[in-house]
């Protein structure tokens, strides 16, 4: 049913009556829909469940948009960006063009959905700009980044569980509980990524969070982990361009120090409880969700 979604997305792009945003719209990358695929997992397929995944997935879309201006993104799942190609102004436009039509849709909601949604848009907003103002230094507050993606990338996902669970009269808090720690291991997962994937598959330089000014886990508890000599040299690699030996020297430190399994492990605290939650309601296809995302290779 996720072309259902699709076509939703696309028929409501279609009522603003311009060829060049349907144009572009339909061009923009895209993954594999999770949230969306979370809405009808949990709430089945229904009018109601397609036009609430294509509202959170305008959503989403829009906040990618919006991400890639601040981040300066060339490309977006290997393909170019939209600020690469058309303009930060388009790609600013485009976004707030999405938002919008996904909350002129989303008033059509039960309020308990509406005001949830729009609430986690606004936390989603403010983990944006906590995130923009922590990269300006080099931050070693692991409670800090832990606030910072569930603002801006859990909140979304835990909405999306929790209201789904709504439209389908199930236990919302243990879906919610789902939502929260699949999006925070989701991002931790996904900056892991950064560290150990290689350009291709990851379709932007490895390591390139770092240079972006995102201290994720691996760096911080590699941090902790070194003399005061290194700990120097991986501050002052903060925000800058590597070469191949700041490159080489962050990795082989991680490896030592086993930063990354470190940083695997709570994802792996956050996913067990996530599954903990649902799976008293035999929900085996959202834990098959989960383990697929745990087991992304890296």
């Amino acid at each position: 049913m996720l072309k259902a979604v699709e076509q939703c997305m696309l028929t409501w792009i279609k009522e603003l009556e311009n060829d060049e945003i349907y144009e572009l719209f339909t061009h923009l990358p895209h993954g594999k829909r999770l949230r969306a695929k979370l809405v009808l997992k949990i709430a089945g397929t229904s009018e109601q469940t397609v036009k609430l995944a294509a509202v959170i997935e305008l959503i989403h879309a829009a906040s990618l948009l919006h991400d890639d201006v601040i981040d300066e993104a060339m490309s977006r799942r290997g393909v170019t960006s939209v600020n690469a190609s058309d303009g930060s102004k388009v790609a600013v436009m485009m976004g707030d063009i999405l938002y919008s039509k996904a909350f002129t849709e989303l008033v059509a909601f039960d309020d308990k959905i509406a005001k949830a949604v729009a609430s986690a848009v606004t936390t989603l907003s403010v983990g944006e700009y906590i995130d923009v103002k922590m990269g300006e230094q080099f931050n070693n507050d692991e409670n800090a980044y832990l606030d910072m993606i569930y603002k801006k990338t859990a909140s979304l996902i835990e909405v999306t569980s929790y209201s789904a669970a709504v439209l389908a009269g199930k236990n919302e808090e243990d879906y919610k509980i789902y939502g929260k720690n699949l999006g925070l291991a989701f991002q931790i997962i996904d900056d892991i990524l950064d560290i150990v994937s290689d350009e291709e598959t990851l379709g932007k330089p490895a390591l390139n969070d770092y240079k972006e000014g995102k201290t994720t886990l691996p760096y911080m508890y590699l941090y902790n982990s070194l003399d005061e000599t290194s700990k120097k040299r991986l501050q002052d690699a903060h925000l800058q361009a590597l070469d191949t030996n700041e490159s080489v020297w962050i990795k082989s430190q991680m490896k030592e120090y086993k930063s990354v399994e470190r940083s695997y492990a709570l994802a792996r605290t956050l996913s067990d409880e996530a599954i903990k939650a649902v799976s008293k309601h035999n929900e085996t296809e959202l834990v098959d969700i989960l383990e697929e995302m745990m087991r992304r290779e890296f």
